[in-house]
């Protein structure tokens, strides 16, 4: 069985925050539980368009193979500046927001799937945008789909789809980084 394993980088950042963790014990601990080697890992996030030294080296880690990193392709979108107003005091204010991430994620799933790359898909994601590309996936397509996420903020839209859930609470302290240091080979990212 051949398994695709897509990560949405800024929620597993978001988790990180809490309960550091480092991206080459977890993809052994995905390799693990799913019983054997991942085919292929992809990581998408945003960055802004001048990305941080930081942020360069631990994306280029994340691409490195074991045992210097955990073999991930990157994809990486623009980060959007977004001008609105507060609708209460009208007060205008400025924002970053990512841009092309989830759709780049869905679009993966189809593709992927669509194409025969996997017949199992491990997704670390929380929301449940991505609903409509797992519904079609699984009836469609029949593929699997395992769930990875935090007990705190995993989308139940999607958990009732997913054939098994990976629950990253669980998964301490088999992934928990050694040091606070950032940057190549630290695992998280900055």
């Amino acid at each position: 069985m051949k398994t695709v394993w897509i990560v949405d980088g800024a929620y597993l950042f978001n988790y990180g925050r809490n309960r550091p963790f480092d991206y080459l014990k977890l993809k052994a601990e995905m390799t693990r539980l799913n019983g054997g080697p991942i085919y292929e890992s992809y990581y998408l996030n945003s960055t802004p368009d001048a990305a941080t030294e930081s942020q360069n080296a631990f994306h280029s880690w994340l691409k490195s193979a074991p045992p210097r990193g955990p073999k991930m392709r990157v994809q990486l979108y623009t980060i959007k500046d977004l001008n609105t107003t507060c609708p209460s005091c009208a007060h205008p204010f400025h924002r970053s927001v990512q841009k092309g991430v989830d759709v780049g994620i869905a679009t993966l799933i189809i593709k992927l799937a669509a194409q025969g790359v996997y017949d199992r898909l491990i997704l670390s994601a929380g929301d449940g945008d991505f609903e409509d590309a797992i519904t079609y996936i699984k009836s469609e397509l029949h593929k699997e789909f395992w769930l990875h996420g935090a007990m705190s903020n995993l989308s139940t839209d999607l958990q009732c789809y997913a054939d098994h859930v990976l629950w990253m609470d669980d998964m301490h302290p088999a992934i928990d980084k050694d040091k606070p240091s950032y940057g190549i080979g630290s695992g998280v990212s900055p």
